[in-house]
């Protein structure tokens, strides 16, 4: 037998060494983070990529990864991404709606001891309130919107109308005239398929009458004689031909693409309608679009009711089992500070209230060719945007009202039934 080479065995041992140690090492590199959003109202997703990469330039150890989807798949993806570990997503946009059931999931991390004094005084309070629990702050505040009623200004003139409706009532008018003389066939769009986006114009219309989705004792009060009257207006409306037949199966990129194409006199729809209406690439109505107060129903009038939309605002939460909240609140900082809002505000305007006082108004003014008109319009409709139930079992409940609505809507129960078993869901819910 050979006897074996010391050398040799020396090679083989270092070879192997050198082996372990490379297999345990770490190579340095930056930390990616997962960012997920929606891909419909706020910033376009081109505008946050910039914002990103401007970002990744000036924080060379952090990688951004974005990911966009409709505004209705967001809540499912957070909830299957927070069963991973660590969890697919670092942060969310979080819709108002969502906060207490996250919280009770524990989904959501308590970013209190990051907010500064700057930040809780320099944000509208209402935004905060949105992300606000006992106390304790879970996201931060990055979209401040409400649902805004928006007409073709030559349509209207056209039909000898020198005003935009102020009631419900007075549409049903303005819009009967409008398609009797052929300006367009069905006058008037919602986005009234059996997604969120019905709850939201529900809400502006039931507070338009005097309702409420709650009563004082936090039982259901959207089924009573409001809430009936407003969905039968509702199904009203698709019978006369007034409101597109397919607004049923509509959300608000479809109300958007419909109103854009001269296709209706007016339009339910969150801020971004309003600038994409202006943009020549995709308009047919550049410089047509105007907004006005939303209506209201006359009896809503009558009661003191002045306007009704809905709150549309958001947050993005960090996910409380990320293993970067550090990087992750960095990000977010850059994405919500006052700075980057002003520069990318054509589709959402600021969260912060100075930027609407003085000089940093005036600066805002000349941020976009828009703002001149959508600035004006959100401090006068915001303060009339009503909450959607703060519940635990809000998700849950929603598209219960959602199945109920479009249930009515489609003739297959009456405005009655459909409310009465919907409410009758949430009690059983709220017992749980």
């Amino acid at each position: 037998m050979r006897p074996i080479n010391k050398f040799l065995i020396g090679l083989l041992t270092l070879a192997m060494i050198i082996s372990v140690v490379g297999c345990g090492a770490k190579t340095s590199g930056p930390v990616t983070i997962h960012i997920l959003t929606q891909d419909q109202a706020g910033m376009k997703p081109a505008e946050i990529d910039q914002i990103a990469r401007d970002f990744e330039a000036l924080n060379p150890d952090i990688k951004v990864v974005m990911e966009y989807v409709g505004y209705d798949a967001i809540h499912d993806k957070i909830t299957t991404g927070m069963a991973a570990n660590p969890p697919a997503y670092d942060a969310s946009m979080i819709d108002v709606i969502w906060p207490d059931e996250f919280i009770k999931a524990g989904y959501l991390l308590d970013v209190t001891s990051r907010v500064t004094s700057d930040m809780k005084t320099g944000i509208f309070p209402s935004a905060w309130n949105g992300v606000t629990r006992n106390g304790k702050i879970y996201g931060m505040p990055w979209l401040m919107d409400t649902k805004y009623f928006m007409y073709n200004k030559d349509i209207l003139q056209q039909a000898g109308f020198s005003a935009p409706p102020k009631t419900w009532e007075e549409l049903v008018t303005q819009a009967t005239k409008i398609k009797q003389m052929g300006l367009v066939e069905f006058p008037i769009v919602w986005s009234w398929a059996q997604l969120e986006a019905v709850v939201c114009d529900f809400t502006v219309l039931l507070y338009g009458d005097g309702g409420t989705f709650l009563d004082a004792n936090g039982k259901p009060s959207f089924n009573n004689a409001a809430g009936v009257q407003v969905l039968t207006w509702m199904k009203q409306t698709i019978d006369a031909g007034l409101t597109n037949p397919t607004s049923i199966t509509a959300d608000e990129n479809a109300v958007r693409d419909n109103f854009i194409a001269g296709n209706s006199a007016f339009a339910v729809n969150w801020l971004f309608q309003y600038s994409d209406s202006n943009n020549p690439a995709i308009s047919k109505i550049v410089g047509k679009a105007a907004f006005a107060p939303m209506p209201v129903f006359a009896a809503g009038a009558s009661a003191g009711v002045v306007s009704s939309s809905v709150d549309g605002s958001s947050s993005f939460g960090i996910m409380a089992t990320t293993p970067n909240p550090d990087q992750t609140w960095k990000f977010l900082e850059y994405l919500t500070s006052n700075a980057i809002q002003t520069k990318f505000s054509a589709e959402m305007l600021p969260i912060w209230q100075a930027d609407f006082q003085g000089d940093a108004l005036t600066q805002l003014l000349a941020a976009t060719p828009t703002n001149p008109i959508t600035v004006p319009a959100f401090l006068g409709q915001f303060p009339y945007a009503n909450e959607r139930p703060t519940v635990s079992y809000y998700n849950e409940g929603s598209a219960a009202l959602r199945l109920a609505i479009q249930q009515a809507l489609t003739g297959i129960k009456t405005p009655q039934q459909a409310l009465d078993e919907a409410a009758a869901t949430w009690v059983t819910l709220a017992g749980k």
